[in-house]
């Protein structure tokens, strides 16, 4: 069985969003042209209590600074993807209604979790493994925002897991703190094994 996970495409990562990825809106009608062609879509959903401690105003740090968290190297981040908020509900032009399951992350404020499936130290995992799992589910196309943190981090942790792991290149874009960050990203995910497809050889 084959799933597509789309990442993280919510209100406060498109045009507008209080942490816009550039262009990030595209990725809506690639994805919207992809689900009907997958029996299992999967939804992540990035979901933070307002006292995440990733964001800057909740660490009287400026946006761009990096701390330690808890042990792990931290950028701070906007204040996004509050509970209950707009910008945490999905993109309103994304087809929701193909999506059979929504898997939540960043809920736990002492510690980021860019990937699907795990918090950025591996501590704690998300529902989504013992989903894919219950499902059969082997192969997994991955698109979404952003190309240089949650998709990378959701692909590299797919691959490590075990699953056949696709990026679709097409339907991702970057925040580009740095001009080559995607860059980069997809090449680490290509040398890691992850195979990179376009939209419409799906």
């Amino acid at each position: 069985m084959k799933a597509l996970i789309l990442v993280d495409i919510q209100n406060d990562f498109i045009k507008g969003g209080a942490l816009e990825v550039p262009r990030g809106e595209e990725v809506v009608s690639v994805a919207n042209d992809l689900v009907s062609k997958f029996e299992f879509v999967i939804a992540t959903q990035d979901w933070h209590p307002e006292n995440h401690k990733s964001f800057a105003s909740n660490n009287s740090k400026k946006v761009g600074d990096i701390i330690e968290l808890n042990g792990l190297t931290q950028f701070m981040w906007p204040n996004h993807c509050v509970q209950n908020s707009f910008g945490a509900e999905f993109a309103k032009d994304l087809n929701t209604k193909m999506i059979k399951k929504v898997v939540q992350k960043g809920i736990n404020p002492e510690i980021d979790s860019y990937s699907g499936f795990f918090d950025n130290g591996h501590l704690q995992k998300t529902e989504l493994e013992d989903y894919l799992n219950a499902n059969n589910i082997a192969d997994l196309y991955i698109m979404g925002l952003a190309t240089d943190y949650c998709v990378k981090f959701t692909a590299l942790d797919a691959l490590n897991l075990g699953f056949n792991t696709f990026l679709v290149i097409d339907g991702c874009r970057g925040v580009n703190i740095q001009v080559e960050d995607s860059e980069k990203a997809i090449e680490e995910m290509k040398n890691a094994g992850v195979k990179v497809i376009e939209s419409n050889n799906i």
